[in-house]
């Protein structure tokens, strides 16, 4: 599976377009639960404004949803959403506020100042790369030690733990495409004298 962006935390933007107020705020979350809390929110933080415009992705289930929230069908939620399915980014819910100031912006005004709002958040947030890791268990005699904390290093295959028992017991993290060659390097390595067990797959 390819990697993906996500933020690393809240970001907000905003804009004053024929004197509608726009608020962008990106919030970084992972489940249904978290939007539902997040949105209520952030209708708490911005009351009484006219629209609370939003679209959000979900990478566990690849679910992802966007809403106009009262605007014309179309110009508002989906800009959004086009937004983040073209940066590739997950698990985040985007907000666009808008405080009507009493001049109609027409479907296409609508569409660029939605989707712009929330382009200018993005650009402005932090955005970080998420890939996927596998977690390898290793049992290394001390003799192999050094050596594979150096060839590691080498190879950017990152130790995440060290227990020194009657051998050393590390746990690797290995980018997945890379898991093949990491157990045929070991074996080749050591002369198969590393024994390895492939734990779980995490997101990094």
């Amino acid at each position: 599976m390819e990697g993906f962006y996500t933020l690393s935390q809240i970001t907000t933007w905003e804009q004053v377009i024929d004197k509608s107020r726009f608020i962008a705020i990106a919030v970084p979350l992972t489940s249904l639960v978290q939007i539902e809390k997040a949105m209520q929110e952030i209708r708490e933080d911005y009351p009484n404004a006219r629209h609370y415009v939003y679209a959000y992705r979900l990478r566990e289930g690849l679910i992802e949803k966007a809403s106009d929230d009262g605007e014309p069908q179309g110009t508002g939620g989906r800009p959004i959403l086009d937004l983040l399915q073209h940066r590739n980014v997950w698990n985040v819910l985007l907000v666009v506020v808008r405080y009507f100031g009493g001049v109609l912006l027409g479907t296409g005004g609508l569409s660029r100042a939605y989707g712009g709002t929330a382009r200018q958040v993005i650009i402005e947030t932090e955005l970080k790369k998420l890939a996927l890791y596998c977690i390898i268990a290793l049992r290394v005699p001390y003799e192999w030690f050094e050596p594979l904390k150096y060839q590691f290093d080498q190879h950017n295959w990152i130790i995440k733990k060290e227990e020194f028992t009657e051998v050393v017991k590390l746990l690797v993290k290995v980018p997945e495409q890379e898991v093949e060659l990491f157990k045929k390097w070991i074996d080749d390595f050591t002369r198969k004298q590393v024994h390895y067990e492939h734990l779980s797959v995490v997101w990094d």
